[in-house]
């Protein structure tokens, strides 16, 4: 019997892979997808991806979304709460619910972390993805047709110039030496559109672009269809 657990999910391609991953395994059920927001810009914290992609990315899931809301500047013990918050309206929604699964990949001090958190809310934390070789999980993603776009770049790791890039095997030949090809030391993050997982491709519109704390490049992606631009 399958055992339901949630995503976390932050719209990028290690949280898609993630998913691929344990809706090919018959252990597990994903019951759902939880996202931190950061609610006065109405936007994926750390992501920078409007509240309302996050929203069609769900729906072409055919999965809910259970959001952990936080303010700008929030510190962790806010982050923590709004986490838990979330946590026990999906517990709500399913009673025995008490697994989440990350994209995480080799960085044992955030893993620890969520364990330790996790472990307090009387949850466990699922890692399909931890340990494998992150040069082919990335090569993997692009032949198995996802599509992303990198939505955000840390200039003090990589260039900002490719954030606004589509995520394809032409990027990855342009990474520098150093530079994680799936960005798990924070070098970017990406924005899920299209591909094998999703029920519909989301048509996305790259529009402005600015620098944020002197460091974080950001691109403002917009549907295609809601004519809108800016921040």
């Amino acid at each position: 019997m399958n055992r339901p657990l949630l995503v976390a999910w932050s719209g990028g391609k290690d949280s898609a892979l993630a998913l691929e991953r344990l809706r090919s395994d018959p252990a597990w059920r994903v019951a759902g997808l939880l996202t931190s927001v950061t609610e006065a810009y109405d936007r994926v914290s750390i992501h920078g991806v409007r509240r309302s992609i996050l929203h069609a990315q769900a729906a072409a899931l055919g999965l809910p979304l259970f959001e952990a809301t936080l303010a700008p500047g929030a510190d962790n013990a806010a982050y923590e709460a709004s986490f838990a918050a979330a946590l026990a309206r999906a517990r709500a929604s399913e009673p025995g619910l008490d697994a989440i699964a990350f994209g995480d990949l080799f960085l044992a001090d955030v893993r620890a972390y969520r364990e330790a958190l996790l472990a307090r809310l009387g949850w466990h934390g699922v890692f399909p993805l931890w340990g494998e070789d992150t040069r082919e999980l990335a090569r993997a993603f692009v032949e198995r047709g996802h599509r992303a776009i990198v939505c955000c770049v840390d200039t003090h790791q990589l260039d900002g110039a490719l954030c606004g890039r589509d995520y394809d095997a032409a990027l990855l030949g342009t990474l520098p030496p150093g530079c994680d090809p799936c960005g798990e030391n924070g070098e970017f993050h990406t924005c899920v559109h299209g591909g094998p997982l999703l029920g519909r491709t989301i048509g996305l519109v790259r529009g402005e672009r600015v620098l944020r704390e002197g460091r974080f490049a950001y691109v403002d992606l917009v549907e295609a269809s809601s004519g809108r631009s800016g921040s």
